[in-house]
């Protein structure tokens, strides 16, 4: 093929529905990507799997399905996504569950292979701390990042859906430009280029104005209909960016290098599974209305190690909320946080006080005059020990009757944390594999 069209639908796990299915009947699609997998998602799925053995995958696969099958059947549109999580093999049975009742004929090629937990030691050390992985506590998930040498495979079937666990996210997007346009894995340019494409489109609508927007100096049209992107690749690695007509959103020079700088440290040096790629020569250029053509980016061989996302039990927050409003609310407020921090306070391994509205998000140092009108007390605490994390709502909670006047609206939480951290492992320890399931 000379060009192929790639859509993304989805940006993270709990994005919108409708996007994708817009693209998949607007769109002219051939490939149809979702990109559902962050680091604590995975985490979140192991711990689902280690309860329920069929459970484990994205907890909006069933949804998504049920209204995309038979418009990619309809449109001849291939789904890749990594909506398997922690159990992609659960996924493929509950998709041809879905086929079934919809009287439809489904072939789902699954991609596995990156769950590395039973090759942990424990000892490894992390690239955030340099600290074993057994000193962050109970470990209940590792996770490698998987390149297109996992999915190529999956792609020389004839599957309607692609279905994986843990894959790199640009991968999901270079693995069909490689299958369809002929590009060999060992042009380390060509893998960067398709790299910087799979990059800008990995978080959906990122690109056409979401997590961009500022109604004061970025103002972007209609976002209660944001489009998702679409992506014409050509077979020397340049790309075209759009989105379907009639759709919200803005595709510009702006939101592309907002995109394309997202969670990069080294525009020079991005690691990923398949190449190094260098983000230095990229070039955009605006060809019409929320059309961008982009041009450039080039890359060096693949690391010999693949990144593995290791999740672990970091203990439980506890967290209560109240509220005050009127003359010296600011100070009635400082007077409750003043007084759980004496009787709780130092229990707690970190412990937090926030005025939401005045110094919540960057401390005392930026708040605002202390003649604020109203103001949100928030209370939280962290600890390894479940009853002390539920005692901090409990104790504001009983603010109403032993705090300062005026209190309102308290709400409680609990919730337990779930950590990640990073380690690197010999990609020659990591095989990957397919499973093909058909209805």
């Amino acid at each position: 093929m000379e060009k192929i069209r790639i859509g993304c639908g989805a940006g993270f796990s709990g994005d919108r529905l409708e996007p994708a299915l817009i693209l998949t009947e607007k769109g002219d699609l051939d490939y149809l990507v979702l990109e559902c997998l962050a680091e604590r998602t995975i985490a979140l799925a192991q711990k689902r799997k280690q309860q329920d053995p069929n459970s484990g995958y994205d907890v909006l696969l069933e949804r998504r399905i049920e209204g995309l099958l038979p418009l990619l059947l309809q449109h001849h549109t291939r789904l890749i996504t990594n909506m398997g999580a922690a159990n992609p093999v659960a996924g493929a049975k509950k998709i041809l569950e879905i086929a079934q009742k919809l009287r439809l004929k489904v072939k789902v090629a699954v991609v596995l292979g990156d769950d590395v937990f039973d090759q942990l030691s424990g000892e490894e050390l992390s690239l955030e701390g340099a600290k074993s992985l057994n000193s962050y506590g109970k470990l209940i998930s590792a996770n490698a990042y998987l390149g297109v040498d996992a999915i190529l495979p999956a792609l020389a079937t004839d599957a309607q859906i692609i279905l994986t666990g843990r894959l790199a996210d640009p991968s999901l997007f270079l693995a069909p430009m490689i299958h369809e346009l002929g590009w060999s894995k060992e042009n380390a340019d060509l893998m960067g280029k398709g790299t910087v494409l799979g990059h800008l489109m990995e978080c959906a609508g990122q690109i056409t104005g979401g997590y961009f927007a500022d109604p004061v100096t970025k103002p972007v049209p209609d976002m209660d209909i944001l489009g998702h992107p679409i992506l014409d690749v050509y077979r020397d690695g340049s790309g075209i960016i759009s989105k379907v007509e009639g759709t919200g959103g803005l595709i510009n020079t702006q939101t592309a290098k907002e995109q394309l700088l997202y969670e990069v440290l080294d525009p020079g040096n991005y690691f990923t599974p398949d190449v190094v790629a260098d983000f230095r020569s990229v070039r955009f250029e605006e060809i019409g209305p929320n059309e961008l053509r982009v041009t450039g980016g080039s890359g060096k061989s693949q690391p010999e190690t693949l990144k593995v996302s290791v999740g672990y039990q970091a203990g439980w927050i506890g967290e209560g909320e109240i509220s005050y409003a009127g003359a010296h609310a600011l100070e009635r407020a400082k007077l409750a946080g003043e007084i759980i921090q004496k009787r709780i306070g130092d229990r707690f391994d970190e412990f937090r006080v926030d005025y939401i509205g005045l110094s919540s998000l960057h401390g005392e140092s930026l708040s605002q005059d202390s003649a604020s009108y109203e103001i949100r007390l928030r209370i939280a605490g962290k600890s390894r020990d479940k009853a002390l994390a539920q005692l901090v709502g409990e104790e504001v909670e009983a603010l109403y009757t032993n705090g300062p006047a005026g209190g309102g609206g308290a709400r409680k939480y609990l919730h337990e944390v779930l950590g990640v951290v990073s380690i690197l492992m010999n990609r020659n320890q990591i095989l990957p594999a397919i499973q093909v399931f058909e209805s």
